[in-house]
């Protein structure tokens, strides 16, 4: 292997502890959301700073390997990719970190109730799928899975949609916290925003393997 090639072994090992970490940060969130488990949301909280560190690594490692080695083609597409994908696995990270937040603002548990109509769980668990799929995608280079996150992402848009009309529902028929109201409709939001930012990463992902960027699929047909 040459320097390059190392570098790029490297780097890619790298990204791949960064979106294990992440992916990790959004299960603890479903679970201390779920448990009403305000340690866990704390642990989350502290957490966040490894994410942070580790994005400014990447980035860092990213910069040096485009000023020491002027990569080219499928090279310099994962450079880019990266330090891309790396941002928006930040981004993953900074709305696990709300979601904590909102759990820790709360002094009682979201009922049962709440979270089954907002499908709070099954959000949680297609976001973690979607990270699944791109972790997997990433490691063998294999655009299927990439593309599987698109299909999942409809089904989080979905439910994103009909969360205000749950909320109006449950606010006629229930007498209970409105912070529970407002902090369940915006734990809807942050998830869907996972969503779209992993399928964000998958498009990076198809761009490194098949130099392909998808958003501009429509200029071209």
């Amino acid at each position: 292997m040459s320097h390059l090639d190392t570098e790029l072994k490297y780097l890619k090992d790298e990204l791949l502890v960064m979106f294990k970490l992440v992916q990790l940060q959004v299960a603890k969130c479903k679970s201390a959301l779920m448990n009403f488990d305000t340690d866990l949301a704390k642990e989350i909280l502290v957490n966040e700073k490894r994410v942070n560190a580790m994005e400014l690594k990447i980035d860092r490692d990213c910069e040096n390997i485009l000023a020491l080695f002027n990569p080219v083609a499928i090279d310099l597409r994962f450079v880019l990719a990266t330090l891309k994908i790396n941002s928006n696995l930040e981004r993953i990270g900074d709305n696990a970190e709300g979601i904590a937040r909102y759990v820790m603002d709360v002094h009682e548990a979201f009922p049962t109730e709440f979270t089954t109509a907002y499908a709070i769980g099954e959000m949680a668990d297609i976001a973690l799928s979607m990270l699944e799929d791109a972790i997997i995608a990433l490691e063998n280079e294999d655009t299927t899975a990439a593309r599987k996150i698109f299909l999942k992402d409809d089904a989080l848009d979905t439910i994103n949609k009909r969360a205000t009309r749950t909320t109006m529902e449950l606010m006629l028929k229930k007498n209970a916290m409105p912070l529970h109201f407002l902090n369940l409709l915006s734990i809807v939001r942050k998830l869907e925003r996972v969503g779209d930012q992993t399928k964000n990463i998958s498009e990076e992902i198809i761009f490194y393997i098949e130099a392909k960027v998808l958003r501009h699929a429509q200029n071209t047909d």
